[in-house]
């Protein structure tokens, strides 16, 4: 089991259990814990000796202060739940009135409740994202900046191989380097929307810290640094441009914890002892290519293991997400978390988001993902399924998401062989967005950017796969809804994050289903070249879903007509090979209209 998936599968554990709509600061508390009295700049700013953090120990907040010889750093953050309520180990009672925007939607679960999906997101069905940022550069997957801090690692000894030690060359110095020189947003939207995408997502930050717009509250940003371009307005543009819905990613609420590894220093070796960059102030950069900066305002601030977000980090993070919205008012938001981040800073920005999209658009078209959703809070959001599926047909909207390779870069994959290299292969990202279709979802695939702003070759090939498949059979998948029963076959998925490798177990026999708006129309989609002589049982005159008497049935791409009986154990159908086109051997959608 990989690190990330088991930290995501530690955080659905935890949001399936009760989670107060409302919550009070934390009752005997010290004065200053969850409160706005300096900046998250000042607070970086704060000599290390100097700050004070906030703990719960044995039940209660305590005040703390950092211990270097008992320091560890974190990773995911698994941080504990607060008296009064909290989540990500921050209160859900914000410490300033009027975060949640002018509008009917409050900071609270009840009331994101009143939120129903919008059409056009239940009609795209498919979309594409860039997952880049200055990760990207090395060119070797993703996690690198905070893995090249942790000694030992494959990304440390790149890092130290192709860069320096991290002590003098660290991350901050890869963010110059994400130069995007290649970079074409038109070109590539128009591509992406030729493979079919109705979506197009752009990665907003990372964990890493780093934003990749022209951010107000995060002064180490692309349009300051690296490409100096705005690179999600430049997206924005583009993809509104030609028609596509817009969103846009946000990963920065983990930062307080993943970035922690950039304070620590070898514990062997010719450096032992040597801190990494992480220990550097503004003052440090004076003549340096990064004057002016604090690298503690990307790396976030070395603090005890079990510090509790500081409020200033809380409020950095809400301006921030506030400020992309404002910019670039997005159609979809998406947050890399279990449920909304940072207790009062996303639900605040969640409630914001809402209301602005009311107020912009004139009536209800936001889309907001987050992760690991019970299923009394589904309807409030849209759930997102971080490469996984679902094991039947959800009663509201929801996303499934994966990525041709891995989320940053990796050249290794491109390298490998075959027409595909090592990424996954169309039929299997076909097959994906089937299922994800036929149970009430829509598919986002990922496919990661150089660093010079161009795709590879090989994520084209994919790209150019799915285009031909979707140019035949897109009637099937776009602005449809699912039917009575997803799909029928030998073959079953397994549900959940993480578990969509198991759609590569889909054979010719198994078929998913999907229906027109009127319900005059279903859609039976063999995952795979249909046998000759094939039957659907769930379409049979008998079958207990009931589907009526079929008028006419056809293959989608061809005139060529179909040979087919209704019976009572289903519909019998008889295919000729050589009329069916080539994209069909992917997936063929039978069209049965009935009478």
């Amino acid at each position: 089991m990989e690190r990330r998936e088991f930290c995501k599968l530690i955080a659905a554990a935890a949001a399936a259990g009760a989670i107060p709509a409302r919550g009070q600061s934390a009752a005997g508390a010290p004065a200053g814990f969850n409160q706005l009295r300096q900046t998250y700049e000042e607070f970086c700013a704060t000599p290390e000796s100097q700050r004070i953090f906030y703990a719960l120990v044995d039940g209660k907040i305590v005040e703390k202060k950092l211990n270097n010889a008992e320091w560890s750093p974190t990773e995911w953050g698994e941080a504990p739940e607060l008296p009064g309520g909290s989540w990500d180990g921050v209160p859900m009672q914000a410490p300033v009135e009027g975060l949640n925007g002018e509008g009917p939607y409050k900071a609270n679960w009840d009331s994101l409740l009143e939120y129903d999906a919008p059409d056009w997101y239940r009609d795209a069905k498919f979309g594409i994202w860039a997952h880049w940022s200055p990760q990207c550069v090395p060119e070797y997957g993703d996690w690198y900046a905070r893995n090249m801090y942790e000694e030992g690692s494959p990304d440390y000894r790149f890092q130290n191989s192709h860069y320096g030690h991290p002590s003098t060359f660290g991350y901050k110095d890869l963010c110059a380097q994400w130069t995007l020189l290649n970079w074409e947003p038109e070109a590539l939207i128009e591509r992406y929307k030729n493979a079919g995408a109705r979506l197009f997502i752009a990665l907003a930050n990372h964990h890493d810290g780093f934003d990749t717009w022209g951010s107000k509250h995060q002064p180490w940003n692309a349009v300051n640094h690296g490409p100096h371009r705005d690179v999600v307005g430049e997206w924005a543009s583009a993809a509104k441009r030609q028609g596509l819905r817009f969103g846009v990613t946000v990963h920065q609420g983990r930062n307080w914890w993943w970035f922690q590894t950039a304070h620590g220093a070898d514990k062997s070796g010719p450096l032992a002892g040597v801190a990494y960059d992480g220990r550097m102030t503004r003052a440090e950069g004076r003549g340096q290519w990064w004057d002016g900066l604090d690298p503690q305002m990307l790396y976030g601030v070395k603090h005890p293991k079990d510090a509790l977000p500081d409020a200033s980090c809380v409020k950095n993070f809400y301006d921030r997400t506030r400020d992309l919205i404002d910019q670039h008012d997005p159609d979809l938001l998406y947050f890399d978390n279990a449920l909304l981040p940072l207790g009062w800073g996303g639900m605040n920005v969640g409630a914001y988001f809402y209301n602005h999209n009311l107020k912009t658009r004139g009536k209800m078209e936001a889309v907001l993902n987050v992760k690991n959703v019970p299923e009394k809070l589904a309807k409030a959001v849209v759930a997102d399924y971080e490469r996984g599926l679902t094991s039947g047909i959800m009663p509201y909207a929801w996303q499934s998401e994966t990525c041709i390779g891995e989320w940053h870069y990796r050249r290794s994959l491109f390298e490998g062989p075959g027409a595909f290299g090592g990424y996954l292969p169309p039929r299997d990202a076909i097959h994906w967005l089937v299922d994800t279709v036929s149970k009430n979802g829509t598919f986002i695939l990922n496919v990661p950017g150089k660093p010079d702003g161009t795709i590879d070759s090989k994520e084209m090939a994919v790209l150019d796969e799915i285009a031909a498949w979707l140019k035949v059979n897109g009637e099937a998948i776009f602005e449809t809804r699912p039917w009575i029963v997803y799909g029928e076959g030998p073959n079953t998925v397994t549900g959940g994050p993480f578990q969509g490798g198991s759609i590569s177990a889909m054979g010719s026999k198994d078929i998913r289903f999907t229906r027109n708006k009127a319900n005059t129309v279903i859609y039976a989609i063999f995952m795979g070249l249909p046998e000759e002589k094939a039957r659907i049982a769930s379409l049979g005159l008998s079958s207990k879903s009931n589907p009526g008497k079929i008028q006419n049935v056809t293959v989608l791409g061809t005139d060529a007509k179909l040979k087919w009986t209704q019976e009572a154990d289903g519909l019998h159908l008889e295919f000729s090979y050589d009329l069916l086109p080539v994209a069909n051997s992917y997936g063929a959608a039978v069209k049965i209209a009935l009478s």
